[in-house]
């Protein structure tokens, strides 16, 4: 590797770092604002409607054939092993522990997250925000801070609705299209769920996961050149950035949980 060659990978790495320490700073800075954004519920309350409830359409949507695609999977793989009377809790559990949060979180940063980064973005290239702070009005309290809070409280409401809605997709297909008994697929489900590990365990995740996804989306938003190249690009990075870190950050919530 040449000197040149060796000078811009410093370079890289230098302005990588200082963009960790930046988007660091941010996060510490919102989740102190958790005072102040509750004081101004209001705010935090419209974010709610926007984010989460034109989120629905598509998160019922997609949870209700996740879970038909889960009951027919489901029972004809038990039914190899005479098993097939276990399909409410397989379907339970993989909805409630894994499928639920992380396809609620995907969704959620192709639905709500990249519009979040174009609203922010559009904003910061029309100078709204450059005028916030001329005006003396903090941007990060008035207008981060309010859709930060808001899409931390939705997502874990998304994802116990495409839990719901997936269980009753696979009960469709399980009891009244193939025929398993109504007793067993909701006995075993009530018995063999636990509400702490299991579904305790699915609420942090879709907790830790809307923190994740409404971050990026935020950052990615009031970092964007205010171009609309610049905005286009920032939105493109929510999607892919949110996403892979859903996917990482599953993997290591689940070790973490099964190794307590």
């Amino acid at each position: 590797m040449s000197w040149y060659r060796a000078a811009d990978w410093g370079w890289w790495t230098r302005r990588k770092l200082a963009d960790l320490g930046h988007a660091a700073r941010l996060l510490v800075r919102l989740f102190g604002m958790l005072g102040v954004s509750l004081r101004r519920w209001r705010l935090v309350v419209d974010q709610v409607h926007f984010l989460g409830n034109h989120s629905l359409a598509i998160i019922a949507v997609s949870g209700l054939f996740v879970g038909f695609v889960l009951g027919l999977q489901g029972y004809y793989t038990l039914q190899r092993y005479g098993s097939s009377s276990a399909l409410g809790l397989l379907v339970a559990l993989s909805l409630v522990r894994e499928l639920g949060p992380v396809v609620s979180a995907l969704l959620f940063a192709g639905r709500a997250g990249t519009s979040l980064t174009a609203e922010i973005g559009l904003m910061k290239a029309g100078e709204q925000l450059s005028a916030m702070d001329l005006m003396a009005v903090d941007p990060i309290q008035r207008i981060l801070a309010p859709r930060f809070w808001a899409g931390v409280l939705a997502m874990p409401v998304l994802a116990a609705v495409f839990s719901a809605v997936g269980i009753m997709g696979a009960w469709v297909v399980g009891v009244v299209m193939i025929g398993v008994d109504a007793g067993s697929f909701w006995g075993q489900m009530q018995s063999g769920v636990d509400v702490w590990k299991d579904v305790g365990n699915g609420v942090l995740k879709s907790l830790v996961f809307g923190i994740t996804v409404t971050f990026v989306a935020l950052y990615q938003g009031h970092e964007a050149q205010p171009t609309p190249e610049g905005v286009s690009r920032a939105t493109t990075q929510t999607v892919v950035v949110a996403s892979l870190a859903v996917l990482g950050l599953d993997f290591v919530l689940t070790a973490m949980m099964f190794s307590l």
